[in-house]
């Protein structure tokens, strides 16, 4: 392959994102997404879960196209990868927390064949700037029980930035309301047969509001949805 030359440069890629309360992210996250995806067919797509700030007004002001969903995260990444016309589809949060630049990895691990590609924090290359050391224990035990019992080979599993390819991510049937999308998402693409790598992905401090993420809330949000799928 010629240097610099883009593989997915004639694929339209839909990059999906949600957000609550994220009017002073949203600006620099779409930004860095746009200044990456130059180059690239592509759509930008805003969940926005009712936030009280400008949220949504910053993304039409970004050229994004906005949608609304109330129920969740999970809610919001189906109801959003649902409406992408994308034949490659991209999953990012909107706290500046994933880094732009890891995008065309993504792009491109769908573009020569993967049906879906993960980031991973705890692969050789990846890291996290903002995970506390019980996080990172409750990762490491949903992993564990997801291998075991799926006959997975994930490195991590907790993450929301993703791609997929949109005739696998109909495959997938998502029921997944909250936090627990990204686990129910890894269970079905195996349970499926998809052809899945992880690449390493190093996550950002998030750099302005509050995470919506409970240690202990989720992390039972998470526990449901493996046994949920055991069945």
């Amino acid at each position: 392959m010629p240097k610099g030359k883009l593989l997915a440069s004639g694929k339209l890629v839909s990059i999906v994102i949600p957000a609550l309360n994220e009017e002073r992210n949203m600006g620099p996250v779409l930004s860095g997404v746009k200044r990456q995806m130059s180059g690239y067919n592509y759509e930008l797509i805003v969940v926005d879960g009712h936030s009280r700030d400008r949220t949504a007004d910053v993304a039409r002001r970004m050229g994004a196209k906005v949608m609304y969903d109330e129920l969740g995260k999970g809610s919001a990444l189906i109801r959003g990868l649902g409406a992408a016309k994308g034949e490659i589809l991209v999953s990012m949060d909107a706290d500046l927390s994933n880094e732009p630049r890891e995008l065309k990895l993504l792009i491109d691990a769908i573009d020569i064949g993967y049906d879906l590609c993960t980031g991973s924090r705890f692969l050789m290359g990846g890291g996290s700037e903002d995970i506390s050391s019980l996080r990172v224990f409750g990762n490491k035990f949903f992993v564990f029980m997801v291998n075991s019992l799926f006959s997975a080979n994930y490195t991590d599993l907790c993450y929301g930035y993703r791609s997929f390819r949109k005739s696998a991510f109909a495959k997938l049937d998502l029921e997944e309301v909250g936090f627990g999308i990204e686990t129910e998402i890894n269970i079905k693409a195996v349970k499926k047969g998809l052809k899945i790598i992880e690449i390493p992905s190093t996550e950002k401090k998030r750099a302005a509001g509050e995470g919506k993420l409970t240690t202990f809330g989720d992390g039972f949000v998470i526990l449901k949805t493996i046994i949920r799928n055991l069945f």
